[in-house]
């Protein structure tokens, strides 16, 4: 599908910033708290405030007359291929609403979103999203993390985003048995009973994927997400649909590390030979061909927002590509590649970090599976 002009001047705005994002990738590889340094930077300002909506008073990225706000899913996945090509490190690491926005945005009352935007807008602030557990991964029904009838939360959450320098985020935790004693709540990392480990990880660094504990800790009924809703309408659905609305950016992401690495070799690799040049004429095509799926997932999402099947198709063909590319890259360069060329190492390993974000490439081909066999998807994207 076809952009249309403000998203294509988007797109070049975006593409400006994330030359910042390309200079310090190394650094913050080192060492994720170097994002601290570099909270003033235009990307990680727009990164801050993306996904808070014009009616809390978010400051939109003003192009060509038009106003982005980051809520549409075919917006952010514009912005996160620019800025993961850039840097997906850098990405990661900045503050902001992240999927803990699109929850808050899909299940918060009035009052919840005034207390979470009014954080966000006040300063740069780090949020999670913790639903996968230590030995039970994503699978909702094996969740073990309890709250209480009285608003006590207990449990344990593994491989989660940014959730050691968070200030809030959002907890799915079960309140009785079967798939709607699910739900989801607001955390204040502040509170007594909360702490959280960042974990040794070869990818994705800044991201600083972290474990926590969850010891005890009191949760106010107000901070109850979906409370003013019916129960189907809470808990694992809410996660679907969040899901849903944010996989195309992280197949946008994947799509970025491709490109970085197939850019790379171009800037790199003087004149390949014949066989050579069609194996990079080859990976454009994919990389083209991944676009096209990705935008016309998001699209698909923002038009209907539980029509995710299209989206794990992306993310699945999109993370493929990733890995292919990057290990293509390192043929072109040589058997010291990723020796000689430390950003290519790194590009490397983002490649396969980005594969276990919101659910592996499996999951993405049984979900897509179900849809093919429920009748979701229509004849074009089968195709």
């Amino acid at each position: 599908m076809t952009l249309d002009h403000g998203l294509v001047l988007l797109r070049k705005q975006v593409a400006d910033w994330a030359v910042d994002f390309r200079a310090l990738a190394l650094e913050l590889d080192a060492d994720p708290d170097v994002i601290h340094q570099h909270l003033d930077l235009p990307a990680v300002r727009y990164l801050a405030t993306m996904i808070v909506p014009a009616e809390w008073g978010a400051e939109p990225v003003r192009v060509a007359g038009r106003r982005f706000y980051g809520m549409a899913a075919l917006e952010r996945a514009v912005v996160m291929e620019e800025l993961a090509c850039a840097d997906a490190g850098m990405l990661l690491a900045s503050p902001g609403p992240a999927m803990c926005g699109v929850l808050v945005d899909l299940l918060a009352d009035d009052a919840q979103k005034s207390w979470f935007y009014g954080r966000i807008l006040a300063d740069p602030q780090w949020t999670f999203f913790a639903l996968t557990e230590p030995d039970r991964g994503s699978d909702a029904t094996a969740l073990q993390t309890r709250l209480t009838p009285d608003g006590v939360l207990d449990g344990a959450k593994r491989y989660v985003g940014n959730a050691s320098r968070a200030s809030m985020g959002a907890v799915f935790a079960r309140t009785r048995p079967g798939p709607l004693g699910i739900t989801a709540v607001l955390v204040d990392t502040a509170a007594p009973g909360y702490s959280a480990t960042p974990l040794d990880m070869l990818g994705l660094r800044g991201a600083r994927i972290s474990a926590i504990t969850l010891s005890g800790m009191e949760i106010p009924p107000d901070r109850v997400l979906g409370r003013h809703l019916s129960q189907t309408q809470r808990g694992m659905l809410a996660c679907v649909r969040t899901f849903n609305r944010l996989r195309p950016a992280v197949a946008a992401m994947a799509l970025g590390i491709a490109r970085a690495a197939y850019e790379y070799v171009l800037a790199n690799r003087s004149n390949p030979s014949k066989d050579e040049q069609c194996r990079l004429d080859r990976l454009r095509r994919r990389i083209d061909g991944t676009r096209e799926l990705i935008h016309l997932a998001a699209a698909t999402v923002d038009a209907r927002a539980d029509a995710g099947h299209l989206a794990s198709a992306a993310k699945a063909r999109a993370c493929r590509l990733a890995e292919d590319t990057t290990i293509e890259a390192c043929g072109f360069l040589g058997p010291g590649a990723r020796l000689e060329h430390p950003l290519l190492d790194k590009l490397t390993r983002d490649a396969r970090g980005v594969e276990f974000m919101e659910g592996t490439g499996n999951m993405q081909k049984l979900n897509l599976f179900q849809g093919l066999l429920q009748g979701k998807l229509d004849n074009r994207s089968q195709s």
